[in-house]
């Protein structure tokens, strides 16, 4: 199965994490091989930061942790959308439950 899947060419594969019951989108991060065995063998999330270069378990730090339902991929197989059951008070760093927070106002006519 990971056999299919397009890593990039630092070989991450971006992952879309939504809830699973309200269909929330709640954060985008990268997943590499590891990362995503990690996800798999345990059944919470792993990430690859490319910012700390570090793998990391969404909620070690804060509890807020993803248990993993399904993992479905893309089309072209180089994008991850993993469903989730959120425990605790959200996905974001920022305290808020989703990373999408901001809009960006669409010209209006």
């Amino acid at each position: 199965m990971l056999e299919n899947l397009s890593f990039d060419e630092k070989g991450l594969i971006p992952a879309v994490i939504q809830e699973i019951d309200t269909k929330e989108v709640l954060m985008v991060a990268y997943m590499d091989r590891e990362a995503l065995r990690r996800t798999l063998e345990t059944g919470y999330t792993h990430f690859w930061s490319r910012s700390r270069k570090k793998y990391w378990k969404k909620g070690e730090t804060s509890g807020n942790v993803q248990e993993v339902k399904s993992i479905l991929y893309d089309c072209d197989a180089d994008c991850l959308l993993v469903m989730v059951k959120q425990h605790g008070s959200g996905a974001c760093h920022t305290g808020n439950r989703t990373c999408f927070y901001r809009e960006i106002p669409l010209k209006k006519d």
